[in-house]
């Protein structure tokens, strides 16, 4: 973990909600100069704090209106079949996250699809790279909050 001060915090915070303002405008909100602004900026990325900078899509916009959260139970319980879920889902571009779990299933996908007809063709191709123990799906019908920012202030 990187130590992050009050000014750290109030950089990420700004920068969350908009990776394009200028230096000065981040500056001028957060009480420092454009130089100081951007070597804390550079910091910050040096360290992996801040990954990357990216355009967020309005994904209703670009004709994806389906989101479908995906319970798995693999089929194996080994490195092998590990490493080519993994392989899998990391290369097909519907897949948004995924994560091992506890409990009862072994791992949950998010996914944007344009629509049914599209979520099966996704389905197909997900279970004829890897051999599923059991799949259920659930469709979102209705999103009430969905963000990329942290909560940097109660780090």
């Amino acid at each position: 973990m990187v130590n992050i001060d009050e000014i750290d915090k109030r950089i990420l915070t700004e920068l969350q909600q908009d990776a394009d303002l200028p230096l000065e405008s981040l500056g001028e909100r957060i009480g420092l100069s454009r130089n100081a602004c951007w070597r804390r900026v550079k910091a910050l990325e040096t360290a992996g704090v801040i990954r990357k900078r990216v355009a967020l899509v309005d994904p209703n916009m670009i004709g994806l209106r389906l989101s479908v959260v995906m319970q798995i139970k693999a089929a194996k319980h080994d490195a092998s079949w590990l490493e080519k879920f993994a392989r899998t889902t990391r290369s097909l571009p519907e897949v948004q996250g995924v994560y091992r779990m506890t409990g009862d299933l072994d791992y949950l996908i998010r996914a944007r699809v344009a629509d049914m007809a599209d979520y099966d063709r996704f389905y197909q191709t997900l279970i004829a790279r890897v051999p599923m123990g059991d799949v259920s799906a659930s469709f979102v019908m209705e999103e009430i909050k969905e963000t990329t920012e942290l909560p940097v202030h109660r780090a």
